[in-house]
């Protein structure tokens, strides 16, 4: 049995689920089920799938899991761009989300590759 709950990635994943949600409070009304919910997703979905996975039996599911959850990171970065590009977003946290989301990315693609 995996413990997900001890991995960095997990942890930073846990950050930035939490940094999105207050950061999509600030986002119009109007964005509610469009950008604010699709940030929210795409953000709880990193996280879900690094749990996901560490539940998994073998070890080509686990990775799977974590491709996914590398997918997801890069559907945010997206979102985030979009978001700031329509001025919807601080720059500064948008900034400091997409750092955030490399340290992420960077952490799966490890976690990936060791997998292979």
């Amino acid at each position: 049995m995996r413990n997900f709950r001890n991995w960095d990635v997990y942890k930073n994943a846990k950050k930035v689920v939490v940094f999105i949600y207050s950061t999509t409070e600030q986002l119009p009304d109007s964005e509610k089920y469009g950008l604010t919910n699709q940030l929210r997703r795409a953000s709880i979905s990193i996280v879900a799938n690094i749990a996901e996975g560490a539940g998994r039996s073998t070890e080509r599911d686990f990775k799977h899991f974590l491709t996914m959850s590398l997918g997801s990171s890069f559907e945010v970065e997206a979102l985030l761009e979009v978001s700031a590009d329509l001025n919807l977003i601080e720059k500064q946290n948008q900034e400091s989300l997409l750092h955030e989301l490399g340290v992420i990315q960077k952490q799966l693609n490890a976690f990936i590759t060791k997998l292979k």
